[in-house]
């Protein structure tokens, strides 16, 4: 499981004094870069071999400013050319937001999914949930 930190900025409230819906999925993408690096360690964008296919967010309870979110994240489930990453996102150790992201590995030169080599399915493996 990889951990990161944020603290919500000023800007990112809505008129109802939280955190805007939108700032979460930014969040989550940026909680995923760890797995990135599995792809590529240097974070060389053009040698990323996956692209995102679907995004799904639960908004569990209102975030507001001013007070650290903390989001966990990992690996769900391995398929033939995709996995699924799971993210909760907590403030002040309560959950406040969940969601998935489903990531394809793909080849940008024949545009389409290809099957996860192995190295990649082991290293992406250490990261399954277990619970």
């Amino acid at each position: 499981m990889f951990i990161s930190s944020f603290s919500p900025r000023f800007y990112e409230t809505d008129a109802f004094g939280h955190v805007n819906n939108t700032v979460v999925t930014g969040w989550f993408e940026t909680a995923r870069e760890p797995i990135f690096r599995i792809f590529t360690p240097e974070m060389d964008i053009k040698a990323l071999s996956m692209i995102l296919a679907r995004v799904e967010v639960d908004y569990v309870a209102q975030i507001y400013y001013g007070q650290e979110v903390t989001v966990h994240t990992g690996i769900e489930k391995i398929a033939n050319s995709s996995f699924v990453v799971w993210h909760e996102a907590f403030q002040n150790d309560k959950l406040v937001a969940k969601g998935k992201a489903v990531q394809v590995h793909f080849d940008f030169k024949l545009q389409k999914s290809s099957p996860l080599p192995d190295h990649l399915r082991a290293a992406l493996a250490q990261h399954l949930r277990t619970e």
